[in-house]
């Protein structure tokens, strides 16, 4: 008993000794005296227990300046979780202050975007030509130059039949001479700004020449037996 009291007077004059040490030697390292202070505490507390284990948990539970003078208790309170708000795609994107992807409507106009489209759309087309053409040869009775007679006997004019011919062969023209520029691009050809654009204008004028051409070949009809 007189061993552990003289291990608790000696662990706490050594303790007083080295704050007072440190607040007249090092004031301004507060955190770092708070620090060393806690470490002493910690090392002589399991010293102790291990030289005898009253010693150290009469130090560390029922001492007010040991461990205990250190531990600040904190309450925690629960709470419910709150429920997630419910708000669309536009109305998040507003809240949290996000850019607007561009789109269709704001994107402004360009060479290369309309291209992009018109190829796509040419595509549409020319799918609906064959789908057309093939329902169209199973279920109608005649011929296809039949029908293009009986369309040129509406006397729609000459200026009429070919503008409706142009915008047939249009897609076609248009989808092969844009294909073959893309095939271009495969081959790591032509890829800068400037040759986008060139070889952009020039698909352009070989499809409106090939629609033309297209447009001026006259189908021959089918020349009926005339009936004695």
């Amino acid at each position: 008993m007189f061993c552990g009291l003289q291990y608790i007077c000696f662990v706490r004059l050594a303790i007083d000794q080295i704050n007072r040490f440190v607040k007249l030697k090092f004031v301004r390292f507060s955190n770092y005296h708070n620090f060393l202070t806690m470490s002493l505490i910690f090392r002589l507390a399991g010293a102790g227990s291990r030289l005898s284990p009253n010693i150290g948990s009469h130090f560390m539970r029922h001492d007010k300046s040991g461990l205990i003078s250190f531990i600040r208790p904190v309450t925690l309170k629960a709470q419910p979780a709150q429920p997630p708000k419910e708000e669309g795609h536009d109305e998040r994107n507003m809240r949290l202050k996000r850019p607007q992807s561009p789109h269709l409507t704001i994107y402004a106009p360009q060479l290369t975007s309309m291209l992009s489209i018109s190829h796509r759309l040419s595509g549409m087309a020319l799918s609906a030509y064959v789908i057309a053409l093939g329902i169209g040869a199973i279920v109608l009775p005649e011929s296809i130059p039949d029908y293009i007679e009986k369309l040129e006997c509406l006397e729609i004019g000459t200026v009429g039949i070919s503008i409706v011919k142009f915008m047939l062969a249009f897609p076609l023209s248009y989808h092969f001479w844009n294909g073959i520029r893309h095939l271009i691009w495969d081959t790591g050809r032509f890829l800068t700004i400037k040759d986008v654009y060139i070889t952009g204008y020039i698909m352009l004028a070989l499809a409106v020449a090939t629609a033309i051409a297209l447009t001026m070949i006259c189908i021959p009809s089918e020349e009926k037996p005339q009936q004695q």
